[in-house]
């Protein structure tokens, strides 16, 4: 099957259900959590995070692959998902969501619990996040094979899964070898910064698409300016993207560069998922052979939409709007 006819999307990443909370920017400061980004944690200090909050917290599935796959299946893509998840409930729910948006799961199952992401939210809507892998650390890399991506356009690999270096390199070589493009995301400047000893050359031999934000471009790259930043991402991909926020973002791909506009509308609500879903639209668009401002406009749309809302599940009206742009 050529590259061409191929328009299905699998991510592999973690299998984790979302725990947002809305909270002050001392209550950071007194966790000792600069903001942004994303720690490690285990099970027990999120339930001590938690204890300090008087907030509801809002419980959703997550996980940034999985997010972005999410986004592909309501945009009308074909998609597929792989994970570890545990033998409980947070699992069967995360599982059933699959099925519902026809995702194909290929989910196995490890003998910790499903993992959690608890994100807390500032009054900036900047979300800053405390992960407990739980059974996603539990995916074996022995069961990654080219099968699984044999009929992809593309696969999304999660940039947290550099913290998992087995079972990155197992989903780099399977994908490469099935013929499908890679697409990573930089995931945190957290991320960058403990792998840059095989960060440069993951991405020089396996990497045809990378996405980052600023604060990631500058852990990778060094550099501030867009322009040098950008150059430097695109030095080994086919398409580099540097992703400026509410500033729009850069595409670079042929020696050309596209800029691409943020959605202009209401000021953001939480920005979980903004980078996930903006994926999930670029990607998307990609995979159907759009234009590089077609598939700038989907998704940036994708992007702005998620920012609406609290988490990174997009309401049923927001699909909508952003289907329009589609036709």
């Amino acid at each position: 099957m050529s590259q061409h006819t191929r328009t299905k999307i699998t991510g592999i990443g973690n299998t984790l259900v979302d725990i947002l909370i809305n909270e002050s920017d001392q209550f950071l400061i007194d966790l000792g959590k600069k903001k942004g980004g994303m720690t490690l944690v285990e099970h027990e200090d999120i339930v001590t995070i938690l204890s300090k909050t008087q907030n509801t917290p809002a419980v959703v599935p997550g996980g940034a692959a999985c997010n972005t796959i999410v986004g592909v299946a309501n945009l009308g893509g074909k998609a597929r998902f792989i994970g570890c998840k545990g033998d409980d409930d947070n699992g069967r729910l995360f599982e059933k969501e699959l099925n519902r948006l026809q995702i194909e799961p290929v989910i196995s199952t490890g003998s910790f619990p499903t993992g959690n992401v608890l994100s807390v939210i500032t009054p900036d809507a900047q979300r800053s996040m405390f992960t407990f892998l739980g059974a996603s650390a539990q995916l074996d890399p022995e069961t990654i094979t080219p099968d699984m991506f044999q009929d992809c356009a593309i696969a999304v690999i999660e940039g947290y899964l550099l913290f998992n270096p087995d079972l990155m390199m197992a989903s780099l070589k399977s994908a490469k070898a099935a013929g499908a493009l890679i697409a990573l995301d930089l995931a945190s400047f957290e991320v960058v910064n403990a792998s840059r000893h095989i960060l440069e050359d993951i991405i020089q031999h396996y990497v045809d698409i990378l996405i980052a934000n600023e604060d990631e471009a500058f852990a990778y790259t060094g550099h501030r300016d867009e322009q040098k930043a950008l150059e430097k991402l695109s030095e080994h991909v086919k398409y580099a993207v540097l992703k400026l926020g509410a500033n729009g973002s850069y595409v670079s791909h042929q020696n050309s560069i596209t800029r691409i506009p943020a959605q202009l509308g209401n000021a953001p609500v939480d920005t979980t998922g903004a980078g996930d879903l903006w994926a999930a639209g670029f990607l998307f668009g990609l995979a159907s052979g759009f234009s590089m401002e077609k598939c700038g406009k989907i998704a940036s749309a994708c992007g702005y939409e998620v920012c609406q809302v609290i988490g990174a599940q997009i309401p049923q009206a927001g699909w909508e709007r952003i289907r329009k742009l589609l036709s």
